[in-house]
């Protein structure tokens, strides 16, 4: 296919071959395209969020590679499995290999995460590049202590081994800074992925305009105020609570004043 507006037309076709379920995960992670390209978070064709496929098969929908974010759609998604043989692919692009190397391993380890979320923003790199990383200075930040995990670059993520490594650092946590790479955010849902990435960003958007400030010096909280935050916001880091789906219904509407595409 030679334009994104051919790829776009297989809509109805897709649709009728998927289960309602699949559909309703291929809308959701669309969206989440949408709104990253929205909140700026993209890096041209580069980077990837994914999502497992509901039911008994071992496979997961990522983007086509070559597509920008802002023209992903609920269509065009490709569907892999674990090994990387490619079930579905309506574009014929296929999809970028290192992505499939960090996504297939956090699928494949830890089936309670449904939706996993990588960006290489500025802040988020900026963050990664530095020893002591996420710094406990605001609200945003504090909200993942104790809850993030980090991973040693090893290169572009082409090396099918560094799976082990990289499922092994994130242990039992949904959220890890890939140390001179990025921010990845995964979730019981899409929402809950999406509502992680959305307040890790930010947090990291923060540290890096404090820092900015050159010789003012940081503010540091209590350590038992840490710990009193840690706990209160253990309702966000389990995706159970009422709040990821208002958060993400506030987040539709906002895309939806000014794009419907991504549910085709």
């Amino acid at each position: 296919m030679s334009s994104v507006t051919s790829i776009s037309s297989v809509s109805n076709t897709v649709r009728s071959r998927v289960t309602p379920e699949e559909w309703d995960v291929r809308v959701k992670l669309a969206a989440a395209y949408r709104l990253a390209a929205l909140y700026k978070w993209t890096d041209h064709i580069y980077t990837h969020f994914s999502a497992r496929v509901p039911g008994p098969e071992e496979h997961f929908l990522i983007n086509a590679f070559g597509l920008l974010f802002d023209e992903i759609s609920a269509s065009n998604l490709v569907k892999v499995d674990l090994d990387g043989t490619i079930v579905d692919d309506p574009t014929g692009l296929g999809i970028n290999y290192a992505g499939y190397v960090i996504h297939s391993a956090i699928h494949g380890a830890r089936h309670d995460l449904q939706a996993v979320l990588h960006t290489h923003t500025r802040d988020g790199i900026a963050v990664s590049a530095q020893k002591s990383g996420l710094l406990p200075i605001s609200q945003h930040s504090i909200g993942f202590s104790g809850r993030v995990a980090y991973h040693g670059y090893e290169g572009i993520a082409l090396d099918l081994d560094e799976r082990e490594r990289l499922v092994a650092d994130l242990g039992d946590k949904s959220v890890m800074i890939l140390r001179n790479h990025g921010l990845l955010t995964a979730g019981v849902s899409v929402e809950h992925a999406f509502q992680q990435l959305q307040q890790l960003e930010r947090a990291c958007n923060i540290q890096v305009a404090a820092q900015a400030a050159g010789n003012a010096e940081l503010i540091f909280p209590p350590a038992d105020v840490v710990e009193k935050v840690e706990q209160q916001a253990k309702v966000f880091a389990s995706g159970e609570g009422p709040g990821v789906a208002r958060h993400w219904n506030a987040l539709i509407r906002q895309l939806e004043r000014s794009d419907t595409d991504y549910k085709n």
